[in-house]
């Protein structure tokens, strides 16, 4: 799967920072740009699995909106 990625200069820390705007609170860092990007796909699986541990716990519920 995709999902859109903001990756910035981290100015005061140097490095980058890198943030996942659709899964809030997904956010990285790496010196370099590619370890930033491999950063945040560790962080984007890991936020993933913590949302099938709350399916799997039933604390997790959806609802569908329609038009």
């Amino acid at each position: 799967m995709e999902y859109p990625i903001v990756l910035e200069q981290d100015p005061e820390a140097g490095g980058y920072v890198v943030t996942c705007p659709t899964l809030k609170g997904c956010v990285s860092q790496g010196e370099t740009e590619e370890e930033a990007l491999e950063n945040i796909k560790d962080a984007i699986r890991t936020y993933l699995e913590s949302i099938e541990d709350l399916k799997r716990l039933k604390k997790l519920r959806t609802v569908e909106v329609g038009a």
